[in-house]
């Protein structure tokens, strides 16, 4: 009977696909990120592993499990947790989870770009604060979208997603991409940088986009732009990032994920022109299942001796 071990509680439907298998499928019953020791226990002699993007699975990891191992389902699209290299070299499965997310992910980073623009996070703060308010034409103005350019920093699945809901608003969308794109529109960074009154991340982790957005890159940009990550946080220089806050370099961002998550860097929380939140990206009850389900479709795959639905390897 194989061995799945899965490193944190997935919804219940996912569970039911692994135990259906006939694989001996074991469950942390920690609600928290397994430490590195606790995770090297957990996966000794598994047969396959679905991971969460707060686990590294490295070398270290892939020797702890053993020879056994076939495959490491990541619940996620991104898999800059996981060292491919390293699962390639010993014959490891690995895959992901795309698709499922985008929807989710793009409402989410149309969110945060309102919530920015408009002053949410502001305006909901000084009703909480029971401080007197009274309305008047110039009280909390915030920033209008129609006219205005929208940049995306990778234009994959939700990329594209986050432009096709932007054009509702009036944004023209410039973006980049690694290769050449099939819609009008594409520019180099620097360009989409210097127009963009909002630069929007969606590109992957890898060294090459960590601290892509890095203080020359955020002066390089309007002062008047507001900048949106609902990427990964390392793309982002975050001290260099709270520092063009303060001193007004950019107008706003709207954060939903950090360089050193779950830790914000503790410039950031005193600003009022940044809207935080904790990596809510794909956080709605259907998004998460449907990922949750398509981990374990990989899993079971893999272990029938089949293709799995999303490989990365």
């Amino acid at each position: 009977m194989p061995r799945v071990v899965v490193t944190r509680a997935l919804p219940e439907p996912a569970l039911a696909s692994l135990r259906e298998s006939g694989a001996d499928v074991w469950v942390s019953p920690e609600d928290r990120a397994l430490a590195p020791d606790e995770l090297h226990a957990a996966i000794r002699g598994a047969d396959a592993a679905v991971t969460m993007l707060h686990d590294t699975v490295d070398a270290a990891f892939l020797d702890a499990a053993g020879d056994r191992l076939r495959v490491i389902a990541n619940v996620a699209v991104g898999y800059d947790n996981v060292d491919v290299d390293a699962a390639r070299s010993r014959g490891v499965a690995v895959t992901n989870t795309p698709g499922v997310l985008t929807d989710a992910t793009a409402d989410l980073a149309i969110a945060l770009l309102l919530a920015v623009t408009r002053r949410l996070g502001e305006a909901e703060r000084l009703i909480r604060s029971g401080e007197p308010w009274a309305w008047s034409i110039d009280f909390m103005l915030g920033r209008g979208l129609r006219g205005k350019t929208l940049g995306i920093v990778g234009y994959g699945e939700i990329g594209r997603a986050v432009a096709a809901r932007a054009r509702a608003f009036g944004l023209e969308v410039v973006y980049t991409k690694r290769s050449r794109g099939d819609e009008p529109g594409q520019v180099e960074l620097g360009e989409l940088l210097a127009r963009s009154h909002v630069v929007s991340l969606h590109c992957p982790l890898t060294p090459e986009t960590r601290h892509l957005i890095d203080a020359d890159a955020l002066a390089a940009m309007r002062d008047d732009a507001y900048l949106i990550n609902t990427a990964r946080g390392p793309v982002v220089d975050e001290p260099a990032l709270a520092a063009a806050l303060r001193d007004g370099v950019i107008a706003g961002a709207g954060l939903d994920v950090f360089e050193h998550e779950p830790q914000v860097h503790p410039d950031l929380l005193g600003l009022e022109n940044v809207v935080l939140i904790p990596h809510l990206g794909s956080a709605t009850v259907e998004t998460r299942t449907a990922m949750a389900e398509l981990a374990a479709a990989n899993v079971v795959a893999v272990l029938a001796g089949d293709d799995p639905p999303t490989p990365v390897t």
